[in-house]
């Protein structure tokens, strides 16, 4: 069984849920590449040491450049801001060595193409972080829609929603400023990687953007709190993309409806274990959503729980991210979605604002 030494930058919040992830996809998958917790990077010699001790790696360093460069690091994990995506990704590839980067790629479509291409021109593999779309549930309703169980797909709704700004009270933060920092920039992209993986590329789109609460406590706000968008996918369907961190009530709305001539899906992440499922089929005085709980039956329950109904969580999809993209590092076959598929997302998050600055609809992919 082989070892790969993992460099992790960035120790807090997500830092913290891949340190688990890595710690616990070896047993969980019995996969044939094992992660080994080498050296972990945060912006203070202190914390560093602080989440060493926390997370069970190896060392800990300040410096994500001697992350990079450490012989012992044979993989980096990037979990920092997203403005220091581009730099790291760019040296470790340089390296000849395989990231992951949480989502979104980098700061602007401008990062986010040169990692691309740099990932291209190393021939190294590359993963970007989006969990949500690894649930049993979700992975089901796409292998329905695959299928073609419910038919030819006429509609799609999406959105991601959350209520951490909707307080008018609540001061200005970090978030509170820069166009890679309000919701398109932050929430969207998982929204928009969501509807890439069930309904296939955006073709056009006509969007707006919206500051709810321009003044908070501390200071104005100068991004966006709340987008939508109409779109037509390349294969002709018509949907509508709705994010906002102002939606009081909403704490993961994480959610989608599609709809077919033949049936019909819907989804919440706030009951991420749960899939409505109408079938036209049957008498109709019987038809009807009908709920399915998860369970060993679909995609990535079973290593988890034996147990149909008993549920996976939030950790449990950071634990399917390491190990495809362990798998991809064996393997040397790409895993979806590498950093080309979050360039595609970033095409999008772009054209949102375009479209909101012209008020025409746009092709994605044009500037």
């Amino acid at each position: 069984m082989a070892e790969i030494g993992v460099g992790l930058i960035g120790g807090g919040y997500m830092g913290k849920a891949h340190a688990v992830a890595l710690s616990a996809v070896g047993a969980v998958f019995n996969t044939a590449l094992r992660p080994r917790l080498e050296l972990i990077c945060a912006t203070s010699a202190t914390s560093a040491e602080r989440y060493r001790a926390a997370y069970g790696f190896a060392r800990a360093i300040d410096s994500w450049r001697d992350v990079v460069a450490d012989p012992k690091v044979g993989a980096i994990w990037i979990a920092s801001p997203q403005a220091t995506h581009r730099d790291i990704a760019l040296a470790a590839f340089a390296a000849g060595k395989p990231v992951f980067c949480e989502k979104p790629l980098g700061a602007s479509i401008t990062d986010a193409r040169a990692m691309v291409k740099a990932a291209a021109d190393r021939a190294c593999a590359n993963m970007i972080g989006f969990n949500y779309a690894r649930t049993p549930a979700t992975q089901y309703a796409r292998r329905l829609i695959a299928d073609g169980a419910l038919g030819r797909i006429v509609w799609f709704r999406g959105e991601h929603t959350e209520d951490f700004d909707a307080d008018p009270a609540t001061p200005a933060t970090l978030r509170s400023h820069g166009r890679a920092n309000g919701t398109v920039g932050d929430l969207s992209p998982h929204l928009v990687n969501m509807a890439l993986a069930l309904m296939g590329p955006i073709a056009r789109l006509t969007a707006d953007l919206e500051t709810v609460h321009a003044d908070r406590p501390g200071g104005a706000v100068t991004n966006d709190d709340q987008v939508h968008a109409l779109v037509r996918f390349a294969s002709g369907v018509m949907g509508h993309l709705f994010a906002s961190r102002v939606q009081t009530g909403r704490k993961m709305g994480y959610a989608y409806e599609v709809t077919g001539t033949k049936g019909a899906i819907r989804f919440d992440q706030e009951d991420q274990n749960a899939l409505w499922l109408y079938l036209a089929e049957g008498p109709a005085a019987q038809r009807g959503f009908r709920k399915i709980l998860t369970g060993p039956a679909h995609p990535d329950y079973e290593p988890f729980c034996q147990g149909p109904g008993h549920g996976t969580g939030y950790q449990d999809q950071i634990i399917i991210e390491a190990r495809d993209f362990l798998q991809a590092i064996h393997t040397g076959q790409p895993v979806w979605p590498t950093f080309a598929d979050g360039l595609a997302v970033a095409e999008v998050t772009e054209a949102f604002f375009n479209a909101a600055e012209t008020g025409q609809w746009v092709t994605v992919g044009d500037t």
